[in-house]
């Protein structure tokens, strides 16, 4: 099975640059071709959160309309940049199957392994929140699920990742989602955006990973004392592959202006 996720594209209304200079329709629509394109296709599309960058209908509209173009089914859950009535108002019931926007959660089926959708977004707050109804409706759903692997995919990592905006955000809730978590023993990786940057760490022995922007990364300061910034960067996306042996395998594509191959045996 292969999965690919799109993460923070962070669009702007009507023909507009984010922040006047990040191209990020054009991003997203580039990397809506190369996905398009890929042999063999993927799955399934996963888009973890800030789909728009202040929440606003006609961004969401925009992204609907490229994201629209991807020949394969794809869902989204918010992020702390969307408003989640908005998307649900912008996109088809099939790319976020919930009836209330109070929580964007879902299961998806019929792949060779089970997918949740989980809202993590906090009303007013840019951090990640679980609170104890989230909780309560992941355990029920997991319980149903049983022993079979699952692949949770959220807007928010519930750990830090050493990124100084994003940490300081944090997590509340995150010590409940992991009692969950632990107590089914089943969610295998956590995908997960935000920070915009391709990050891989353990949590609570689960894999948490982080998807890259496509054209906004953040400046990584590892000192935590510089300012937030970010800088432009070439479209990119992730790619999962879940193998026979119940392997999940990530690699992060990038989309540069210009890519020549050079095949190792035409070299000297």
């Amino acid at each position: 099975m292969l999965i690919a996720q799109i993460s923070d594209t962070h669009l702007a209304g009507g023909q507009a640059k984010t922040f006047g200079l990040a191209p990020m329709a054009e991003n997203l629509a580039r990397c809506v071709q190369h996905i398009n394109a890929l042999q063999p296709p993927p799955d399934v599309v996963l888009i973890t959160g800030d789909i728009t960058n202040d929440g606003r209908a006609e961004e969401a509209e925009r992204a609907a309309r490229i994201l629209r173009k991807l020949r394969f089914p794809f869902y989204i859950v918010p992020g702390n940049h969307d408003n989640p009535e908005t998307l649900l108002n912008a996109f088809e019931p099939g790319a976020c199957p919930v009836s209330s926007a109070r929580f964007v959660n879902y299961v998806i089926s019929g792949y060779d392994i089970k997918i949740i959708g989980l809202d993590s977004t906090w009303p007013q707050h840019p951090g990640g929140f679980i609170s104890p109804q989230q909780a309560n409706w992941l355990d029920a759903h997991l319980q149903a699920i049983g022993p079979e692997p699952v692949i949770l995919f959220m807007h928010h990592p519930p750990v830090s990742f050493g990124v100084l905006e994003t940490d300081e955000d944090g997590f509340e809730g995150a010590e409940l989602l992991a009692e969950v978590l632990l107590r089914h023993g089943t969610v295998r990786h956590i995908l997960a955006g935000h920070i915009h940057l391709p990050a891989t760490t353990t949590w609570h022995g689960m894999v948490v990973g982080t998807a890259p922007s496509p054209g906004m990364r953040l400046a990584l300061d590892l000192t935590l004392t510089q300012p937030s910034a970010f800088l432009l960067d070439d479209p990119a996306y992730q790619l999962h592959y879940w193998t026979k042996q119940n392997h999940l395998i990530t690699h992060t594509v990038r989309i540069p202006s210009t890519a020549v191959l050079h095949p190792f045996e035409n070299l000297t």
